[in-house]
């Protein structure tokens, strides 16, 4: 069934993604953040497996099955040399993101995509920022060696994304941004589109609210100053949009 079919996207309440997009230098940081995030790519895929409509969706599930439960153990096996803790579940507010994909009823197969389009986009930036300044070698060394499958995830993701209409396409630095939000329909989680809205330099993100053309507004400020941003389905930002 193409996505283009699947209309009914996933809610997800005050949930994060599964890689927080903040750098992590500190060792037990990014213990903590790649345990968690492997655990839930693990957990997700394994629903997808089941409930996935798209044979190519369920094919790359199956993959992120196979890679991230790999890396979760050469991750405990690392971390547990160098005598840190590892979490044992993903945190309580991935477990909510879980419990939501459990819940949808319709249209799977879209909100899962988004989701891992999101997450993977975040490790690669997470595991990147490790590599280059992580304050363990052990660790340093896993990161660098994770961080091409986790770049060969995001490319495989965001191919089944872009052979599907419905999903939100995400702009390049090829792709020329638009004068204005463009509408249209937006799968982008509140979670999402704060963090997108962050990655473009905004601070104190607040009052997030999806307009009835799909486009998410709210007030963040920068360089010291407030503004009304907004965030369309191609995740562009703007300043100043009312």
């Amino acid at each position: 069934m193409n996505i283009k079919t699947l209309l009914a996207p996933l809610v997800v309440a005050a949930a994060t993604l599964a890689f927080p997009a903040v750098a992590a230098d500190n060792a037990q940081t990014f213990v903590n953040k790649a345990a968690a995030g492997g655990m839930f790519e693990v957990d997700s895929s394994k629903l997808a497996q089941d409930r996935a409509k798209q044979q190519q969706v369920r094919n790359f599930a199956e993959k992120m099955i196979t890679d991230h439960s790999a890396a979760n153990a050469k991750l405990k096996k690392v971390a547990t040399e160098q005598k840190l803790q590892v979490p044992v579940q993903p945190d309580g507010m991935q477990k909510s993101e879980l419990e939501n994909l459990q819940n949808t009823t319709t249209g799977f197969d879209q909100p899962y995509v988004e989701m891992q389009r999101s997450a993977h986009a975040d490790a690669v930036n997470l595991f990147q920022s490790y590599a280059k300044d992580g304050d363990n070698p052990s660790l340093k060394a896993f990161a660098a060696e994770t961080l091409p499958t986790l770049k060969m995830h995001q490319d495989m993701i965001e191919k089944i994304a872009a052979a599907n209409a419905g999903m939100p396409a995400i702009k390049s630095a090829s792709t020329p941004k638009p004068p204005a939000p463009v509408p249209g329909a937006n799968s982008f989680t509140e979670a999402q589109a704060k963090n997108r809205i962050q990655d473009a330099g905004y601070t104190d993100i607040s009052s997030l609210a999806k307009d009835p053309q799909g486009i998410w507004r709210g007030q963040a400020k920068k360089d010291g100053k407030s503004i009304s941003v907004a965030l369309d389905y191609q995740g562009n930002v703007f300043a100043g949009q009312q």
